[in-house]
């Protein structure tokens, strides 16, 4: 369901995050979203966006990875009274890790040698005058037999001209993202806060013995080879 329209509902929210994290005192209206940061000189900073059908915090370098659970779980417990959510309001929770890794070689050509060059779907590339034009990987799992818990690896490389030109793109990082999924239903808004321990636990089992060794180290590994 809309999350509350009215002006003054909204801004009482906002004010309440601002007053428990004094930081976050920027606020920015978008089109069709209402957001509240922390200055992005910094580089640590937090966000909070406000869209018609979603609320989305995020936490970016945080000193801790405590320190980044506290802000979400902050968000958790204070939305629900302020913006009169129910459970029937929830249709899922969603918690993600995203890192970005700088690199000055074409991107797609980075991902596609690490990932993809000594297996099968590099035949599909050996065509003439063949260069590598998009390479975005998006893998995605159901972790639980009912098909509620979900987990998603994504790699986004920065976009290219009509005539696969990056060059534009250059300084541009290629972000990784682990994102996983709870759907509900819910039974008690209490109950989110159990639900966020449960994603975080997961997500940081994955990210340790999947996602780093198996799809960040080779990036990484082929960002410095090229770079060489």
């Amino acid at each position: 369901m809309d999350l509350p329209s009215e002006r003054e509902t909204n801004l009482h929210f906002l004010e309440a995050v601002r007053k428990a994290i004094p930081s976050m005192d920027r606020f920015r209206r978008y089109d069709g979203e209402l957001a509240l940061e922390s200055s992005r000189r910094n580089e640590e900073y937090r966000w909070l966006s406000l869209q018609r059908t979603n609320i989305r915090t995020g936490h970016v370098n945080p000193q801790a990875m405590s320190d980044a659970y506290d802000f979400h779980r902050l968000i958790l417990k204070i939305m629900p009274y302020h913006l009169s959510i129910s459970p029937l309001d929830v249709d899922y929770l969603e918690l993600m890790f995203g890192f970005d890794l700088e690199c000055k070689s074409d991107h797609d050509e980075v991902v596609f040698e690490a990932l993809f060059a000594d297996g099968p779907l590099a035949n599909l590339f050996r065509v003439s005058d063949a260069s590598v034009l998009d390479v975005q990987p998006v893998l995605g799992m159901s972790l639980s037999q009912r098909g509620d818990l979900q987990a998603y690896y994504e790699v986004k490389t920065r976009t290219k001209s009509r005539r696969g030109s990056s060059a534009r793109y250059k300084h541009e990082p290629i972000s990784l993202f682990l994102t996983l999924r709870r759907y509900g239903p819910v039974e008690e808004l209490d109950d989110l806060g159990a639900i966020f321990t449960t994603l975080a636990d997961r997500a940081e089992t994955m990210a340790t013995e999947r996602f780093v060794p198996d799809l960040l180290t080779p990036i990484a590994r082929q960002i410095t080879s090229s770079s060489a």
